[in-house]
């Protein structure tokens, strides 16, 4: 049988999914994982090349653009009606929600082919796995307490973590961190952080370059274990990062702890698009794959490394309620808890950074976008990220 390939990013633990899915859903499933640049380009001009497209929702724009996703039918997803709002509609001014690429900006499909937040039977991308994100902090090394002392983004660019600091060479994802910081500590002003001017995209890089030049910043890291082992090695006291690389660091006794800034997080949302050549039975096969992926088993493996999912009702039926009660609940752990391969990894008592579900959705500053001028970010970025790798090979020459 032909197998269903899913075009994926590292954020999909693809390789803890895979037995189980094929298992159930009773066909072979090849996954294509590359990063997220190449993963976009793929989706976007060679939609022939795979059926399914794990990504998100701030990486949607340029595949919609190219036609080379079909929209789903949401008809046929079994867990439509569960989906928490979070996925579904456009929050509000005040609501705590976030400036940005929210799912809900782009997921309608309209009459005239266009996305909108306004609701139809069709969407452009099935709202999956997300998080909230910020930095952070080996806090045995450091000999700090995150919880007490670290409140704000502001905190990647204090002199205390010179040349052990790093962010995600990501621009869409990289730039908002530091702008977020300098915007934190009083270097630079936004009129919207989720859709910067070129004027302020210049004022970051030029502040970036700066701490680059001075030694500040340590190369930014592109995969989630490249920071784990700087961490794990001394390089980095203080970094952007995600969830999965925090429990990674936890299991292998690490003290590390996310902060829980008070301008709020930067929020991601993933998302299941299907390719525009499908049809017939791979079409049917690709449905029967989005409704295994919300129908809670995976959505509780991926618990344990610290995503949510947009059916959390679903998810909590898989979950041992300890579990869940970490996780989602913001309680203390009742127990050593383990991550997705069983290793433990949360201690008793430990707290989740941010509590509950609830109140970390509502703590959002800005969601991963893509920007009007993101080709403009694009380039600046890649000049920064160039000034940082060729100081790292001058000192790896001294």
């Amino acid at each position: 049988m032909e197998p269903l390939r899913i075009l994926c990013t590292e954020i999909l633990p693809w390789r803890l999914l895979k037995s189980q899915a094929e298992a159930d859903l009773g066909f072979p499933l090849e996954f294509i994982e590359q990063d997220f640049v190449t993963a976009q380009r793929s989706a976007a001009m060679s939609p022939e090349s795979y059926d399914v497209y794990d990504q998100c929702f701030h990486n949607l724009d340029i595949v919609w653009h190219w036609r080379a996703v079909q929209p789903i039918d949401t008809a046929r997803i079994t867990a439509w009606d569960e989906m928490t709002d979070l996925a579904r509609r456009e929050a509000g001014p005040g609501s705590g929600r976030g400036v940005g690429d929210a799912p809900a900006t782009r997921l309608y499909v309209q009459p005239d082919a266009s996305l909108s937040s306004s609701p139809t039977g069709k969407i452009s991308m099935l709202p999956t796995v997300h998080n909230f994100d910020s930095f952070c902090i080996n806090e045995e090394v450091a000999s700090v307490d995150v919880d007490r002392d670290v409140t704000s983004w502001g905190e990647l660019l204090e002199p205390r973590w010179q040349g052990r600091v790093a962010l995600v060479d990501e621009p869409a994802i990289g730039a908002f961190d530091l702008t977020m910081a300098l915007v934190a500590v009083g270097r630079m002003s936004v009129r919207d952080l989720g859709n910067m001017t070129v004027a302020e995209i210049d004022e970051m890089a030029r502040h970036a370059t700066d701490f680059v030049q001075s030694g500040h910043f340590a190369p930014f890291w592109r995969r989630a274990p490249e920071a784990v082992e700087r961490f794990a090695s001394g390089e980095l006291n203080i970094s952007s990062i995600w969830s999965p690389s925090v429990v990674t660091m936890k299991a292998r006794g690490l003290k590390v702890r996310q902060a829980f800034p008070a301008e709020g997080y930067r929020a991601w949302h993933g998302g299941l698009c299907l390719s525009r050549n499908l049809e017939g039975a791979q079409l049917d096969r690709a449905y029967a794959w989005l409704n295994w992926f919300l129908d809670g088993w995976a959505g509780a493996c991926m618990a344990r490394q610290g995503y949510y999912m947009s059916v959390p009702d679903r998810v909590r039926a898989h979950l041992d309620p300890d579990e869940w009660d970490y996780w989602y609940g913001g309680k203390p752990a009742a127990r050593a808890l383990p991550d997705p391969d069983g290793a433990l990894a949360i201690r008793k008592g430990e707290v989740r950074s941010g509590g509950s579900y609830r109140a970390r959705s509502n703590h959002i500053a800005v969601w991963n976008s893509t920007m009007d001028e993101h080709n403009y970010l694009v380039r600046k970025w890649t000049e920064i990220i160039t000034l940082a790798n060729s100081r790292k090979g001058r000192r790896r020459a001294g």
